[in-house]
C-alpha cells in the first residue's frame, strides 16, 4: 500500500477539519492520486497540474483505480482536450484552465474542494491561482489543499493564516548516484554515449534522460535512430528513442507510459524536459541521465526585452530527478556534471513570477475586477516597477483607460486564450479587408507554438533559407510574419498527403509535431472569431500580395513599442529606448540590404550575445501615420 492510503483515515479526518491544509508528500506517498479519492464522498474536487501531460495521465490513473472510464467519475480538462460528463465529480485540469474558469465564474461554484498540486514548481499561473483561492476563502465556504513533493512549507501556512502542515514519507528505493569527473563540451553527445553505456552494461529498464529543451530533445532521439540500427546487430537491446516536452500532442506524449509492443530484448529512451520531473510515473525506469540544466526565459522589464537562458536546476530539482529511478526498484543516477557543481547549485527553484512578465496577469486581475493590483493577495508579489510596466502596457494597447479601468477592448483581449498583444493583433484585424483575420489568425497559431522553425546545421543553414524563400518567395521581402503564413499555406494546402508533408518539413527544417500543434491553435481561434472552417481544402485562403501591409499593420497595432528605424550609421534603432538592435540571424531579414529596409517590427527582442529582434517584419514609414 501506498504511504497515504496506510494513513488515509488521519489525513481525511485533517483536511476536514481545516479549510487549508499543506500537505509535503514525499516522491512515492500517493499523494497525486490518493487523495482526490479520499474526497471524493464530500463533494467536486477540481486538482490543479502544471502540465497536460500530468493532467491526463493522472485521471486515466485513477480513473483506472476507481474502475471507472475517464470522462464519468474522474475526469480531465486541458487545452485542445477534455473527457468531462456531468457525473464527473474529481477533474484534473491544468492551472491556466482553472484560471479560464474564474474568469467565468469568480466564485467557483462547480468546486467543493480545490487541490494545487506541485505547488513546488512555482509557475505564474500557479501563485495567481493561490492569490484568488485565498480571497475566495473569505467570501464562501471552500477546502484548499496545497500539495507538493518539495515544497517551503512555512511561507505556503503563513500565507493562509498559518495553515497546518502535513507530512507524509514516500515510498522509494535507493538511487546510487554517479557523477562526471570532467566537465563534458557536447550535452547531447555525452547524453547518447551514456545511453549506450547502460544498454551495454546494465539490466533491463527504461531510461529517463533529462535535458534542456525541445531542440536538444529532438536532436537526441534523432542521433538515436541513426545508431540503434548498428547496436542492435552487436546484439544489444534495442532502444526506442521518445520525446516527451509539454507541446508535444497528448497521444504523443502518453505514449512514454506504453509498453514497446512485440519487442522482447528492449528499453524505452525517453529523451525528456523537466515535464517528467514531477507527478508523473513512468512506469519501468531503472535509470535517470540528469543533464543538471533547464531552459528560462527571463523578462527585463526595463529594457522590455526577453534573455533566453539555460540555467543550472536547484538542488531540489536534482534530487526529484534522481527520484524517478527509484519508484519500482533501486536505480542508478547519471549526473553530467561534476559532483562539485551539485554543491554550488541553489536550494530550490525561483517563482517564475519573479522572472517573467507580469502584463498578461495584470489583465487578468482587472478583468476579474481587482482596481488595486500592487497591494492585491500576491503570494509573491512581481515588484513594483515590473506591475507598473504591465500598466502601462495595456494602457498602450487599449486595454485600460486612464483611470485603470478595463475598457470593452480590454474585457475581449482577456477573454483570448493569447497573449494581450496578440489578441490586439487579432481583434484589429476584424476591421480590416477581407481575408486579413483569416491570415492573422494562421501567423499568430504559428507564433504560439514552440519551436515551430528548427535550426539547421550551420553547414546547412545557407541551403534550408534558400528552400524557405523559393516556397516562400513573398517571404525575402515582408520578412519572417509573411514566412510563417506562407509555410502554413504550403502545408495545408498544397501537400494533402502524409508523406508529401513529412518530406516538407524535413527539408525546411519545420518541426512537424509542431506544425499539427499550430493546427489545433488555430481551430480554436478561428472558433472564437467564429470562422467555419471549409472542408474543401481549395477554398483555403493563401496569402496575396495586396493584404501584406494590412497585416504587418495589425501586428504594428499589437506591438507598437517594437518598431526599430534605420538611420544614416546602418544601424536599426528602437523608436522608445534608442537601444540598437537587428534582425536575428534566423530572421529571412537578416542578410537583406539594409537600403531596402527603412523600418522593422519585431515581436520579440531577445539578448544572447547582443540584442537581436525575432519574427521580424518589413516596415514602410509611410505606414506609421495611419
Amino acid at each position: 500500500m501506498l504511504p497515504v492510503q496506510l494513513h488515509s483515515d488521519e489525513i481525511l479526518s485533517h483536511i476536514l477539519s481545516h479549510d487549508t491544509t499543506i500537505l509535503i508528500g514525499e516522491t512515492g506517498s500517493g499523494k497525486s492520486t490518493q487523495i482526490p479519492q479520499l474526497l471524493l464522498a464530500y463533494g467536486k474536487i477540481a486538482v490543479t497540474q502544471p502540465r497536460r501531460v500530468a493532467a491526463i495521465n493522472l485521471a486515466t490513473r485513477v480513473s483506472q483505480e476507481t474502475q471507472s472510464r475517464v470522462g464519468d467519475t474522474i475526469g480531465y480538462s486541458v487545452r485542445f482536450d477534455h473527457k468531462l460528463s456531468s457525473k464527473t465529480k474529481c477533474k484534473y485540469v491544468t492551472d491556466g484552465m482553472l484560471l479560464r474558469e474564474l474568469v467565468s465564474d469568480k466564485q467557483l461554484k462547480n468546486y467543493d474542494t480545490v487541490i494545487i498540486d506541485e505547488a513546488h514548481e512555482r509557475t505564474v499561473l500557479t501563485d495567481l491561482l493561490i492569490g484568488f483561492l485565498k480571497e475566495l476563502q473569505q467570501q464562501r465556504k471552500l477546502r484548499i489543499v496545497i500539495m507538493s513533493a518539495t515544497l517551503n512549507a512555512e511561507s505556503f501556512s503563513r500565507f493562509f493564516h498559518n495553515a497546518p502542515i502535513l507530512h507524509v514519507r514516500g515510498r522509494r528505493f535507493p538511487v546510487q548516484q554517479l557523477y562526471l569527473r570532467e566537465p563534458c563540451d557536447d550535452l547531447v553527445e555525452i547524453a547518447i554515449r551514456c545511453v549506450v553505456q547502460i544498454n551495454a552494461g546494465e539490466p533491463l529498464g527504461d531510461v529517463l534522460c533529462f535535458l534542456p529543451g525541445q531542440e536538444e530533445i529532438d536532436r537526441a532521439v534523432t542521433f538515436l535512430e541513426r545508431i540503434t540500427p548498428e547496436i542492435r546487430q552487436r546484439g544489444f537491446p534495442l532502444m526506442v528513442g521518445m520525446p516527451l516536452y509539454a507541446s508535444l500532442p497528448p497521444s504523443e506524449q502518453l505514449r512514454v507510459f506504453q509498453k514497446v509492443k512485440g519487442k522482447q530484448q528492449s528499453r524505452k529512451i525517453i529523451f525528456c524536459t523537466n515535464v517528467a520531473e514531477t507527478s508523473i510515473t513512468v512506469p519501468g525506469v531503472k535509470y535517470v541521465i540528469d543533464s543538471g540544466l533547464r531552459r528560462v526565459k527571463v523578462w527585463r522589464h526595463a529594457l522590455n526585452l526577453s534573455t533566453l537562458l539555460t540555467v543550472p536546476v536547484s538542488r531540489a530539482s536534482a534530487q526529484q530527478r534522481s527520484g524517478r529511478a527509484g519508484r519500482e526498484c533501486a536505480g542508478k543516477s547519471y549526473r553530467l556534471f561534476q559532483e562539485s557543481d551539485f554543491e554550488k547549485m541553489p536550494l530550490v527553484t525561483e517563482p517564475e513570477i519573479a522572472r517573467c512578465d507580469v502584463t498578461e496577469p495584470i489583465l487578468l486581475l482587472k478583468r476579474h475586477g481587482v482596481n488595486d493590483v500592487l497591494n492585491w493577495s500576491w503570494f509573491e508579489h512581481p515588484g513594483k516597477e515590473s506591475i507598473l510596466q504591465a500598466l502601462g502596457e495595456l494602457l498602450l494597447l487599449g486595454a485600460l483607460d486612464a483611470r485603470g479601468s478595463l475598457t470593452p477592448l480590454g474585457y475581449r483581449m482577456s477573454s483570448l486564450p493569447l497573449p494581450p498583444q496578440l489578441s490586439v493583433v487579432l481583434i484589429a484585424a476584424e476591421d480590416k479587408q477581407k481575408h486579413c483575420l483569416d491570415t492573422c489568425i494562421d501567423i499568430v497559431a504559428c507564433l504560439s507554438v514552440e519551436n515551430l522553425l528548427l535550426t539547421p546545421p550551420w553547414e546547412q543553414r545557407d541551403i534550408v533559407n534558400e528552400r524557405r524563400i523559393a516556397i516562400c518567395h513573398r517571404a525575402s521581402r515582408w520578412g519572417d510574419l509573411v514566412l510563417y503564413k506562407e509555410l502554413w499555406d504550403r502545408y495545408f494546402r498544397d501537400s494533402p498527403a502524409g508523406d508529401d508533408k513529412r518530406t516538407l518539413c524535413q527539408e525546411l527544417y519545420v518541426n512537424q509535431r509542431a506544425m499539427r500543434q499550430v493546427q489545433k491553435v488555430r481551430g480554436q481561434l478561428r472558433g472564437l472569431f467564429r470562422l467555419h472552417e471549409d472542408p474543401d481544402t481549395s477554398a483555403h485562403h493563401a496569402l496575396e500580395t495586396e493584404e501584406i501591409p494590412a497585416v504587418i499593420t495589425c501586428f504594428l497595432s499589437g506591438y507598437p513599442k517594437n518598431l526599430a528605424i534605420l538611420h544614416p550609421d546602418r544601424s536599426y534603432k528602437i523608436v522608445t529606448t534608442g537601444e540598437t538592435v537587428q534582425p536575428h540571424p534566423a530572421s529571412t531579414l537578416f542578410a537583406q540590404r539594409k537600403t531596402d529596409c527603412p523600418a522593422i517590427l519585431y515581436t520579440e527582442y531577445v539578448y544572447t550575445s547582443k540584442g537581436y529582434a525575432r519574427n521580424v517584419s518589413r516596415l514602410d514609414l509611410s505606414w506609421l501615420g495611419s
